[in-house]
């Protein structure tokens, strides 16, 4: 079982800056393709991100593109999710999801088999 966890949310001011990991202890992490998503309170779970076990092919939605970054440490087994220029719209739970079986990254949630409890991001205006 992998089991993935979470970490680096928190509140910040619009404009800032998060960091958020999605790290697990076991090796074979390295070779799933990882996504990250997102669900505000009355929406539905949305992708936000995604980068191939190889972290050479990425995938970034159009709402975020030039503000945030996936990128992948595998000697860390550690995935993260770098968010700059935020805005309150961005609020959300954040979850981290692992695809086993394709080596490029999904956006649809359907096609992740393994999901982090989620961290909450809350961006003030």
């Amino acid at each position: 079982q992998v089991q993935l966890e979470e970490s680096g949310g928190g509140l910040v001011q619009a404009g800032g800056s998060l960091r958020l990991s999605c790290v697990n202890s076991r090796r074979t992490f390295i070779y799933y393709s990882t996504g990250w998503f997102r669900q505000a309170p009355g929406k539905e779970r949305e992708f936000v991100a995604g980068i191939a076990w190889s972290g050479g092919r990425t995938s970034v939605a159009d709402s975020v593109k030039g503000r945030f970054t996936i990128s992948r440490d595998n000697a860390k087994n550690t995935v993260y999710l770098q968010m700059d220029k935020l805005k309150p719209e961005d609020t959300a739970v954040y979850y981290c999801a692992a695809d086993k079986a394709r080596r490029s990254p999904q956006t649809d949630a359907l096609s992740y088999d393994y999901w982090g409890q989620g961290t909450q991001v809350t961006v003030s205006s």
